[in-house]
């Protein structure tokens, strides 16, 4: 179900507006989206699963990214690593590591799951 509240895009990577998630007939879902050639934006309606009559332009939910740094400290046997969200939280670790190794993540939320 289309949710009025969340962010969309079209399949093709369009911006998209959701006006109203209980119109009649087989589309109640309300919106529009944004023409990339003139800015404009175009009405356009959906099933409430979010698929319209082109493919294209069927909805997909637009999820918050987040970035973060972590270090990794890797130890002694290939399994063996440990993430930490600071630097001297890593240095403080009591055991010998074999490296600490900084890493930038970028990823949209729910990634992987």
């Amino acid at each position: 179900m289309i949710d009025k509240n969340k962010i969309y895009k079209t399949r093709d990577g369009r911006e998209v507006r959701i006006y109203a998630t209980d119109g009649g007939d087989d589309f109640p879902v309300h919106g529009a989206i944004k023409d990339r050639d003139e800015a404009v934006w175009r009405n356009y309606s959906w099933h409430s699963n979010g698929f319209g009559v082109y493919s294209n332009l069927n909805l997909i939910e637009v999820r918050p990214r987040h970035k973060r740094t972590v270090w990794l400290n890797v130890y002694g046997r290939p399994d063996d690593v440990t993430a930490y969200n600071d630097r001297w939280k890593a240095d403080q670790s009591v055991s010998p590591r074999t490296a600490c190794i900084k890493v930038e993540l970028d990823f949209e939320e729910g990634e992987g799951l």
